[in-house]
């Protein structure tokens, strides 16, 4: 495994922020070694970006062999939205146990979705880039902002929180 590596970021009027590591690229494997969800429930492919603690960002490559297109829509298949909002908390789950760390014995739960607004349709042939940014974290109850793109177009966007709690 690759070490992390390190970004700092600099606020002018403070001063340097504290390092906050950096993993370049989390794969399929590895996604699957941290959160529980399977085929036909894993909805993204790769993690890049990770800020431990802070953000990440979700792939997702859209493809006319995906179940759902069977029945959504055919002659015109379209991304639920539903999974768009599935694959940014699926994301998220990513980042939280990436920042705990691999070795806790925890699952992390979906409490809510707030503010979701979905822009444009997602088709077979879209990559989405699914943006993550912890809002605020009390307790076992994490709150994040997330943002899915499709090149430069913003496709849809939500608020969601999620619980963290031991597996048994």
């Amino acid at each position: 495994m690759t070490q992390p590596s390190v970004i700092i970021t600099h606020d002018f009027q403070k001063g340097v922020e504290p390092e906050m590591p950096m993993q370049a690229v989390i794969t399929v494997e590895e996604i699957m070694a941290l959160i529980p969800h399977r085929y036909p429930m894993l909805l993204i492919d790769r993690v890049e970006d990770i800020q431990l603690g802070h953000s990440a960002v979700g792939i997702k490559s859209v493809s006319m062999n995906e179940w759902y297109f069977q029945g959504h829509f055919p002659g015109k298949p379209i991304l639920p939205g539903v999974l768009i909002v599935e694959a940014m908390a699926q994301t998220a789950a990513v980042l939280v146990m990436k920042t705990l760390g691999a070795d806790q014995d925890k699952l992390v739960y979906f409490m809510s979705i707030e503010e979701a607004k979905f822009r444009k349709p997602v088709t077979p042939g879209d990559v989405l880039r699914l943006k993550v940014t912890k809002d605020r974290c009390r307790g076992p109850v994490w709150k994040f902002r997330g943002e899915a793109w499709v090149g430069d177009s913003l496709v849809a966007e939500a608020t969601f929180t999620a619980m963290i709690a031991d597996k048994n």
